[in-house]
């Protein structure tokens, strides 16, 4: 039954990956409806989301609403007639028209496994809460956020040096396989829905700027899992000597230092150590104001970094 005439919602990296799979399993891709195009990076140039690209390549016609609540959006909908709507980091609430047009219904790809971290970053969440396990599940669709019926699950550890983005690559993949093999079952109709439990629920707020910042009064663990957490974005910062400065990798060292929180007490070729609230990191990669990522190593051959600074200061 791959003439299922299927909309695609979806609009960062991690969804071209489903949406790939589907077009690989020759499923019928009648429409994608992604978000619209956005200024970014310094020179605020308009960029198309990645699933865009991606579908136009492929041939398949696309839809930008600005609010998919808009009456107008929604009777388009009504007319392509969907057999059912697939949801995979799409990045707006559906509202429950919508979620009510397919009669086979609207599934969703969540990168967790639900109900914990719910939410628009579950993957960041979970190694800043340095978990040891996540996931992808596939749901039906309700009109709460992350909230409606499990069809499947797939568990998958979480590295203990593996970066946010490391981990989304994997559950992209990951997502896409469980997508299909979802799809499969709802066709064949053998797939039992089950409940979401929310007194087992966690949230994964969107992440901003500010939640890289390091309170280095945190213990040496848990500032590590904020650097691998917030890699590659927003990345994790201090300041050092009043300029901003970020960090991108780092190690718990066993060894205690002494020194106040955030104090640099040592620095060679192999890293800058810094004492937190309870143990000490060696901070082995960073990035100074204006300036691209480099090993520690390799800024100390042109710049020094003076022990005794603590970092975080003004």
């Amino acid at each position: 039954m791959k003439e299922l005439k299927i909309i695609f919602m979806g609009t960062p990296d991690f969804a071209v990956a489903s949406l790939e799979r589907l077009i690989a399993e020759g499923y019928e891709v009648d429409r994608v409806i992604t978000q619209p195009d956005r200024p970014k990076g310094r020179g605020n140039r308009v960029q198309s989301p990645p699933v865009k690209e991606r579908a136009l390549k492929a041939g398949i016609l696309v839809m930008q609403p600005e609010r998919v609540k808009d009456k107008g959006f929604i009777g388009a909908l009504k007319e392509i007639k969907p057999d059912i709507i697939i949801v995979v980091a799409f990045g707006q609430i559906l509202p429950e028209e919508i979620i009510n047009l397919p009669a086979m219904g609207c599934i969703n790809v969540h990168a967790s496994l639900l109900p914990k971290y719910r939410g628009a970053a579950p993957i960041n969440w979970c190694i800043i809460n340095g978990e040891k396990q996540t996931g992808v599940t596939t749901m039906y669709m309700d009109t709460g956020m992350d909230t409606g019926d499990m069809l499947l699950c797939r568990a998958a550890g979480i590295g203990d040096d593996e970066t946010a983005g490391k981990l989304h690559d994997r559950l992209a993949v990951m997502g896409a396989d469980l997508l299909v093999e979802t799809l499969q079952g709802v066709i064949k109709g053998n797939l039992v829905r089950k409940v979401q439990d929310d007194a087992q629920a966690t949230y994964a707020p969107q992440l901003n700027r500010e939640t890289g910042r390091i309170d280095w009064k945190l213990d040496a663990r848990s500032i590590y899992n904020l650097i691998r957490g917030t890699n590659p974005w927003p990345g994790c910062y201090t300041h050092y000597q009043g300029k901003r400065i970020k960090l991108w990798k780092a190690k718990v060292l066993e060894e205690e230092s002494e020194g106040v929180s955030g104090e640099i007490t040592g620095v060679d070729s192999a890293g800058m150590v810094v004492q937190t609230g309870r143990g000490s990191l060696l901070v082995t990669e960073i990035q100074m104001p204006s300036s691209r990522r480099m090993m520690v190593e390799q800024y100390l051959r042109g710049n020094h970094i003076n022990v005794k600074s603590v970092l975080g200061e003004r």
